[in-house]
């Protein structure tokens, strides 16, 4: 079933899109991701220009985060004090982001960049979580290394600020979650992905939250974040298609549920590997797009006499 985006002017599969908003949905139930290091991708994959695919990516991310934030309230594992923290940060980074969108749109090099920034991004990201997952199954089978690694302070534990977030059961420095909140929200503005896949392994391994509650705290950082950037993108840029943005929602929220059901049952460190393969994967086509001859070649050659 083809339908037409206005913004993007381009016709598409509605069942397509629909799918992929599930999948990302899935994503951000699971992992408490935004999903939009996938999305985003995908969305170039079939055609949608980079900015319209950014900007309203963040719109279904803002909804599936939504979704998946209900479920993890009614499990009450979410921390609202940490979460603001992050949010504080996430704002300002998005409104620093999108003036940065704004310029490299005006450069005409936007499409390059970002193209760059997640074939980056990804295969960094990728590797890292292959890494861990990979490890995290070992220490599976080694309490005792397991417990060693719970109880390891960093330098993030030392920095002035401190507060007391109950939810979490931490007393540290505000400042590594600021901040954490701030590359988030910049992230999302140019790229349009939640940051999950930083702010979650950042939460865990660099300040010692809890993986249940990390979780549930990220989507409520996101909900907002790319909410607000949304918004922005619209009033600013007039890059959000509204078609687009409501058939990935729709899927989305559906997919969010599913997540957080598939969480409760699979063993999270064999998910993180698959999530991980994923990853690379998409960076391996993303960088080959960019790499290999297209099969259709277009100059523009100034006219003659």
């Amino acid at each position: 079933m083809q339908i037409y985006l206005p913004i993007a002017e381009v016709s598409v599969n509605a069942l397509l899109l629909l799918g992929i908003g599930g999948m990302v949905g899935i994503l951000s139930g699971m992992f408490g991701v935004g999903g939009g290091f996938i999305l985003t991708p995908l969305l170039f994959f079939i055609g949608i220009p980079p900015g319209v695919a950014v900007a309203s990516a963040a719109n279904q991310i803002a909804g599936s985060s939504f979704s998946g934030l209900l479920a993890h309230l009614r499990k009450r594992t979410v921390d609202l004090k940490m979460g603001s923290v992050l949010l504080a940060g996430g704002l300002l980074g998005s409104g620093l982001g999108v003036m940065a969108y704004s310029a490299l749109r005006k450069m005409g090099q936007y499409e390059l960049v970002v193209s760059l920034l997640y074939v980056v991004l990804l295969g960094v990201i990728g590797a890292l979580m292959l890494i861990e997952s990979l490890r995290a199954i070992r220490r599976a089978r080694n309490p005792n290394a397991a417990l060693a690694s719970r109880k390891r302070h960093t330098w993030a534990h030392g920095l002035p600020l401190k507060m007391r977030f109950r939810a979490s059961q931490l007393y540290v420095s505000a400042i590594p979650p600021f901040v954490v909140g701030v590359l988030v929200g910049i992230l999302a503005a140019i790229m349009g992905v939640g940051g999950g896949f930083i702010m979650v392994p950042a939460m865990i391994y660099l300040i010692g939250m809890p993986t249940k509650v990390v979780v549930g705290t990220s989507l409520f950082q996101f909900l907002f974040v790319t909410g607000f950037t949304t918004v922005l993108h619209a009033v600013e840029n007039k890059s959000v298609d509204a078609v687009l943005a409501v058939i990935l929602l729709v899927g989305g929220v559906i997919g969010a549920q599913i997540g957080v059901v598939l969480a409760a049952r699979l063993k999270a460190e064999q998910l993180r590997v698959l999530l991980a393969l994923l990853v690379i994967f998409v960076c391996l086509k993303l960088a080959a797009d960019l790499v290999i001859r297209p099969a259709e070649l277009f100059s523009i050659e100034a006219a003659r006499g």
